[in-house]
């Protein structure tokens, strides 16, 4: 269930779009201004922001700035709501970052199909690069370990001692030891929670 923060001082149109998007299954909140939006997206990130631009003290431009600098947020879509259909303003939210561009006033279907429309294809662009990374990660597999190392790497992931690991591959504890600090050099592992996520890429990897 995708999560979407509204932010909109004017209270009828934060209203309505409350409603319309509660009942198509959303998690929806809201806020009245850009500086209370700003203080919520940071405490807990949305799926999606629908921000007017034309806002007091802080406006929609200042939002999108803040959350596009922000590591945490800077890849959550954002689509821009406002009264100004002027090009002018639509350009200018779009350089700076807007996903999209809602001008008011909208019917409920137009405002549904632009959060889903955006909503997929923000999934869509997650999961290419999920599964970039992990065909990145399956070749530095590949590429740098040896079969001995894979073989400790994979009793790692299934939560086996170094004792065990030793006994089972009739090796010292020593050797074990030198395999597993290799595996940390060699993956950019800090620590066996890592070494146990790359023991999990590994056998998916087969």
């Amino acid at each position: 269930m995708y999560s979407i923060l509204i932010i909109e001082d004017d209270s009828s149109y934060r209203s309505i779009m409350e409603k319309i998007l509660k009942l198509e299954g959303f998690i929806v909140r809201s806020a009245c201004d850009g500086k209370s939006g700003l203080a919520m997206l940071h405490e807990n990130p949305p799926d999606l922001v629908l921000c007017d631009i034309k806002m007091p003290v802080v406006d929609g431009h200042m939002v999108l700035e803040t959350l596009r600098k922000a590591p945490a947020t800077a890849g959550i879509p954002l689509i821009f709501i406002s009264a100004m259909g002027e090009r002018v303003d639509i350009r200018r939210g779009m350089s700076k970052g807007a996903d999209d561009y809602l001008p008011k006033p909208f019917s409920a279907e137009e405002l549904i199909a632009a959060v889903t429309g955006r909503i997929r294809r923000h999934a869509s662009i997650k999961v290419q690069q999920e599964v970039t990374t992990l065909q990145q990660e399956r070749a530095l597999l590949r590429d740098r370990i040896t079969r001995r190392e894979r073989e400790v790497l994979l009793m790692v992931g299934r939560g086996a001692t170094s004792r065990e690991i030793a006994s089972q591959l009739a090796v010292s504890l020593k050797t074990v030891e030198v395999h597993r600090a290799n595996l940390m050099r060699k993956l950019g592992a800090a620590n066996a929670a890592s070494l146990a996520r790359w023991a999990v890429i590994a056998e998916i990897a087969g």
